[in-house]
């Protein structure tokens, strides 16, 4: 009877320190547990949370500079338009006032042609009080080709009419320039949303590691979410930042 109870309390010894061996060796094997994994999710639930937030502030300034730009664009559009008009009217008085100084012109001919030294003295005192008051700088430099070159009209001289628009014409290009920021604007908004849509993705990814049982299916979740949030920030690195934004000083940005 006591030879048995010996060996049972044996069996009972060796079957218990093989156990607790094995169990604890098992444990130390096993890296990634389930309080690891959720913790691991935690973390990464922070990261992507603030990422997210950063890609959709980012974007809203970007939207809010392309309004800006849009609305800079129009109005020197409308400025253009105006300078085009007031280069229009310049060029229209301009010619008129080289037919009426023509016209005097012909009267001094007359003049010279009778002999009346009186006159032609009158109408030499015209002519300069009149070029005087109404010939603009674009006419005078015309004036000057012509006289140089032998012509017989100032508008002759290349690229006359143009320098009349000149003023518009820069205008209109600067428009154009804002026009085409405003899309670059709109552009990196429309990526940095799509940011925020990898990064909802990653989220909602993470937020269902939780709900699956077995260990390996968790895994494999929490992988395909990191991969995203890797994209998500390699992505995002690559958008350059608002114009005029500056790192240390972000929070002033709008003032």
């Amino acid at each position: 009877m006591a030879k048995k109870e010996n060996e049972s309390t044996k069996n009972e010894l060796i079957k218990n320190g093989d156990s607790a061996p094995s169990n604890a060796l098992k444990d130390r094997r096993t890296i990634l547990t389930a309080k690891r994994l959720e913790t691991i999710v935690a973390i990464l639930l922070g990261i992507t949370t603030l990422l997210s937030a950063w890609a959709s502030w980012i974007g809203h300034l970007h939207g809010g500079i392309q309004s800006i730009n849009f609305t800079k664009s129009n109005n020197a559009s409308s400025q253009g338009t105006a300078e085009y008009n007031l280069g229009m009217q310049m060029y229209l008085s301009d010619y008129m006032v080289w037919n009426t100084i023509k016209d005097y012109d012909y009267e001094l001919a007359s003049a010279k042609a009778d002999g009346n030294q009186k006159k032609i003295s009158l109408i030499k005192e015209k002519i300069k009080t009149y070029k005087e008051h109404n010939i603009s700088e674009i006419l005078s430099e015309g004036i000057k080709w012509m006289e140089k070159n032998n012509e017989d009209n100032p508008f002759k001289m290349p690229k006359m009419s143009e320098k009349y628009f000149e003023s518009g014409q820069e205008t209109f290009n600067q428009s154009k320039e804002l026009l085409e920021e405003g899309k670059r604007d709109n552009a990196k908004g429309d990526s940095y949303m799509l940011v925020t849509v990898i990064y909802s993705l990653t989220l909602f990814l993470l937020g269902i590691v939780g709900t699956f049982k077995n260990m390996p299916n968790r895994i494999a979740v929490l992988l395909i979410a990191v991969v995203f949030l890797t994209f998500g920030v390699i992505y995002m690195c690559t958008i350059p930042l608002p114009t005029g934004f500056e790192k240390m000083n972000f929070f002033e940005f709008n003032k």
